[in-house]
């Protein structure tokens, strides 16, 4: 069973995949973000995402290595 995903704030929206990776504690930096993002290690929503400038709002849920977490 999968975990529910961790809640973490975010002051705008939308905010960049590369930028929330990092707020979220997933990625150290932002070559660790595309790393991750390039490798095909990152999806959200269920779906593989490989674009660092990539758009999230509210409730999408990004998961990285089991870990599931969206921003609220």
């Amino acid at each position: 069973m999968t975990p529910p995903a961790a809640d973490v704030p975010i002051r705008d929206e939308p905010i960049r995949i590369g930028q929330f990776l990092k707020l979220a504690n997933l990625a150290e930096d932002g070559g660790h973000a595309r790393e991750l993002l390039e490798s095909g290690q990152v999806t959200v929503n269920g779906e593989p995402e490989y674009r660092r400038g990539a758009q999230l709002r509210r409730g999408d849920v990004v998961a990285v290595d089991g870990r599931s977490v969206r921003p609220v």
